[in-house]
């Protein structure tokens, strides 16, 4: 069995998850988020595309339903027991087999948590789900319930957290002794994927970004390479991945000499870092961390060129997106605790002239000051 972390780590996180789920009357959870399976059980798979829920009583019984395929891999990297297999065939509907699992779990009548908000769940399934259940239990929507829970990392999380950041401050070494006039940005991105290789790290959960030159202002990964400038700018976003755990950076690099806008949009970005640095902390909400940003952004005249959004938490996550629910934008009163890995990111994207700054990397928090996982400073990058 190949299980990342002890059988205690997972007795003790389903623990805390049916403690949970009796805080909040459920005398059910059905987990269609694949971040939820491999956090409770060990699970490790991408048949998340296709219909496959965990079902976990109040009591901690699991059972999984899934197709064939996953039936070997559930054996093999979870402790999950019970595994049910739905058949693929014409007009298949296996929340049929999901309604007849539950009746056999004598969960008739009762109230049932469902992951609809995940990428698990599509508009198919969950009219299919509504449809069947509705007449057999109550059904309620608990898709922040397991999220919450994996917010707050266990030392043993924490451990692959950390050899994903150190993964990730690889990738860039990787990247900046290509990175001159004439590279071409598929050597560059091939080195840093190959780093995180070396290293033992995972696939991310989503592409790295890059782009040089007018691609420079985009803020995901598309396709078609480009051969850098003799003056130019280039963009990476990139993640370390350690046991699918996330730790993301991101940077600018210049190629020639900066532009004093250029200068004038880094200096923007470093200020708003140190500036939220001091105040990542216990105490704080990832609202309040956003308002740092917005009002020392917007005090700069730069209210048009940034985002509605300046990080958010990371963790064990699957494609399409290493992102975790819990983001840095305004209002959000989600508290910010000890033993949080969150990525914090400025990106000021001036297509007035054409003109991209970014800079982020990923802490820890403690009961105090954050302290940062990357061993790079947060200096201007010019080659």
């Amino acid at each position: 069995m190949a299980l990342q972390f002890s059988r205690t780590e997972y007795a003790d996180r389903l623990q805390r998850l049916t403690a949970r789920m009796r805080e909040e009357k459920l005398e059910a959870m059905l987990l269609f988020a694949q971040e939820s399976l491999y956090w409770l059980t060990g699970f490790d798979t991408f048949g998340y595309c296709f219909f496959q829920t965990l079902v976990v009583k109040a009591d901690g019984t699991m059972a999984l339903l899934t197709r064939s395929p996953d039936l070997r891999q559930a054996r093999h990297t979870s402790n999950i027991d019970t595994i049910v297999i739905w058949v693929d065939r014409v007009n298949a509907d296996p929340t049929v087999d999901l309604r007849d699992l539950l009746s056999d779990l004598d969960l008739l009548g009762a109230r049932i948590g469902v992951e609809y908000d995940c990428h698990g769940m599509t508009g198919k399934v969950a009219r299919q789900l509504d449809n069947q259940l509705m007449s057999f239990g109550q059904l309620v929507d608990a898709s922040d319930l397991v999220s919450g829970l994996r917010l707050l990392k266990s030392a043993a999380e924490i451990a692959h957290v950390e050899r994903a950041a150190t993964l990730a401050d690889d990738a860039l070494d990787a990247a900046l002794p290509l990175i001159r006039a004439g590279a071409s940005e598929a050597d560059i991105l091939a080195a840093m994927q190959g780093a995180v290789f070396l290293g033992g790290g995972d696939y991310p959960a989503n592409a790295f970004i890059i782009g040089s030159g007018p691609d420079a202002l985009l803020c995901r990964y598309k396709a078609g390479r480009r051969i850098v400038d003799p003056q130019d700018q280039l963009t990476l976003e990139w993640a370390g991945v350690s046991a699918h755990y996330h730790a993301a950076m991101m940077r600018t690099v210049l190629v020639g000499t900066p532009s004093p806008r250029h200068i004038e949009l880094y200096e923007a970005c470093r200020e708003t870092m140190l500036a939220i640095e001091a105040e990542l902390q216990p105490g704080r909400t990832f609202g309040d961390i956003f308002d740092i940003h917005a009002r020392m952004m917007d005090e700069k005249d730069m209210a048009r060129h940034r985002l509605n959004a300046c990080g958010y938490s990371l963790g064990a996550r699957f494609a399409p997106t290493w992102m975790e629910p819990q983001m840095f934008h305004a209002g959000n009163p989600q508290m910010i605790e000890p033993d949080m890995s969150l990525f914090v990111h400025m990106v000021i994207m001036d297509s007035d002239t054409g003109t991209a700054m970014t800079l982020g990397q990923t802490y820890l928090t403690t009961s105090g000051a954050p302290r940062s996982l990357s061993r790079h400073p947060m200096q201007l990058l010019v080659r």
